[in-house]
Order: C-alpha cells, then sequence, then structure tokens
C-alpha cells in the first residue's frame, strides 16, 4: 500500500506493556555487577572477560527484542494510519448517506485486556466491542498471519483491520445489536449461521472502505488487492478447521468459508455502497 503522507489517528489506545513482564532481567542484573565490580577497585576489562560467555549469551534475546520492537511500532503506526483512512472514508459515505460517522478507538494490547464486553485475549485475534465502541488488536497477529498461515502483506492486514471496522459501521447502522438480540434467542447452530451473516457483511464493507481509501488517497498498489483476497481464503472457517484437525464441521462455522469470504470482500471492493452488502435477506446456501 501506498501510505506515504497519510495521517495517523488519535483514535489510538496503548495498552502494550501493561501488567507485562520486564525483559532482559539477567542483562540488567549483569550491568549492576560491572558497576558494583567497578567500584571495589575491578576493571571493566577484567569483569567483560570473566562474564564474556554470560554477556554473549544475553546479546542475542536483547537484539531479537529490539528488532521485534521496532516491527511492533512500525505495525502500531501503520494501523493508525488505516484507521485515519476508516475514519475520512466512513465520514464521506455517512455524509452521503444523510448520516453522521462517530469513529470507534483503536486498542492496541498484549497478551489480554479488559473490555466492555468481558475480559478479550490474544487468542480470540481481533475483536470489536459495541458496548464501549472499541476495536482491539494484539499486533502478533499480523505476525502469526504471517507465520502460522502465509497471509501475509501490507493490504492483507489493512483488511483485518478494516472488517473491525465494519462491525463498527454495522453497530451504527443498527444491524449490529440487532443480529446479538436475535442470536441470544436462538440455538446455538443458528446463532452460528447468524453469526456467519454478519462477519461476511463485515467483509464486504472493508471492501467498500478499500474501495474509496484508493479513490479518495490512491493507496492500493499492484498485488494488493491479491494479498487481501488470499488472506480472506487463508482466515475461512473450513481452510483454518482442516488445517487444525484435518476435517470440517460446517455447523461450527462462525465466520464464513474461505469462499463466502473472498466472495463478500470482493463484492465489496467491486460494488463500494453502503447498502449493497445484504447478506440476512438472501437463503444461507447461497451466501
Amino acid at each position: 500500500m501506498n501510505l506515504n503522507g497519510r495521517r495517523r489517528s488519535s483514535n489510538v489506545e496503548d495498552r502494550r506493556g501493561i501488567g507485562g513482564k520486564a525483559a532482559g532481567g539477567g542483562v540488567i542484573a549483569l550491568i549492576i555487577g560491572g558497576i558494583v565490580y567497578m567500584l571495589s577497585g575491578g576493571s571493566l576489562t577484567d569483569y567483560i572477560g570473566q562474564n564474556a560467555g554470560q554477556l554473549l549469551q544475553n546479546s542475542s534475546p536483547l537484539q531479537q527484542t529490539a528488532a521485534s520492537a521496532a516491527d511492533d511500532e512500525d505495525l502500531a503506526a501503520f494501523s493508525a494510519q488505516i484507521l485515519a483512512g476508516t475514519e475520512d472514508v466512513w465520514s464521506e459515505i455517512f455524509r452521503r448517506n444523510g448520516l453522521t460517522y462517530t469513529p470507534p478507538t483503536l486498542v492496541l494490547y498484549n497478551g489480554s485486556v479488559s473490555t466492555a464486553c468481558g475480559t478479550g485475549t490474544s487468542a480470540m485475534g481481533p475483536f470489536y466491542c459495541s458496548a464501549d465502541e472499541k476495536l482491539y488488536i494484539d499486533l502478533d497477529f499480523f505476525k502469526n498471519m504471517r507465520r502460522d498461515i502465509g497471509a501475509d502483506g501490507d493490504f492483507a492486514y489493512a483488511y483485518v483491520i478494516g472488517h473491525e471496522v465494519g462491525h463498527h459501521v454495522q453497530h451504527l447502522l443498527g444491524t449490529l445489536d440487532q443480529t446479538h438480540d436475535r442470536m441470544s434467542r436462538m440455538s446455538q447452530t443458528d446463532a452460528n449461521r447468524e453469526s456467519v451473516r454478519i462477519e461476511l457483511q463485515a467483509d464486504y464493507l472493508a471492501g467498500v472502505w478499500a474501495r474509496y481509501d484508493n479513490r479518495m488517497f490512491g493507496s492500493l498498489e499492484p498485488g494488493d488487492i491479491d494479498e487481501a483476497l488470499d488472506a480472506a481464503i487463508k482466515i475461512g472457517d473450513d481452510y483454518l478447521q482442516t488445517k487444525a484437525r484435518g476435517s470440517v464441521a460446517p455447523e461450527a462455522f462462525t465466520h464464513g468459508t474461505s469462499a463466502q469470504r473472498r466472495r463478500w470482500l470482493k463484492a465489496g471492493l467491486d460494488s463500494g455502497t453502503l447498502f449493497g452488502g445484504d447478506t440476512f435477506s438472501i437463503p444461507y446456501s447461497s451466501l
């Protein structure tokens, strides 16, 4: 994606490191030991010579941590730019439809996080909470996409954020809350089907955002759309279930198959209309 010169959203709440463990304790102990050694009359050269093995052992993790931290900061900056793009696009689309868009807050966290919808964890993947109008992302999710399922690329990551913002759009339009209310009165199998409908519509809305973001800012580059469509395939319920256990359980689908997710994301990219992604009025088998 071409994000040169693009602004970053101020609607970002960084909770990374809250409650986390301090890293590098062994190295810190060595540094303190060196200070004590020199204050006692020893030389720094002697201290390094005596502790060379331990210093080398600890230097590699520090380098890895620094590289990981730099990667995280790049992803955080990228996420803030993508969020800003969703703010600009959805504000304009809502205005054209006689509506007012209020942006969500993006919360960055590590491991687990407290939300108005309960405690969220990294294992859940990125998620949106309508009770506090915030979307939550552990940036390690993007690294896991690349490492575990081979879904990589900046537009693939942008699609994930666009999907969660799509849930916020559904919330503002009343669709999300109405669907959750229906789901609370259904059997688990029927509720799962409603979940698939809401998730596929969020995929569609992610496509709508991407279309208009490109129109407003010229953000898409060759290969970007293929990255997102490939990611949609690799986060389909059938793909993930097959990868995890070698078989599929359609009654447990909650987000849609690879083919469905790809289809609705592409429909949003192609049409670009706010109300064109009606996943609720068609038969489930036709999704």
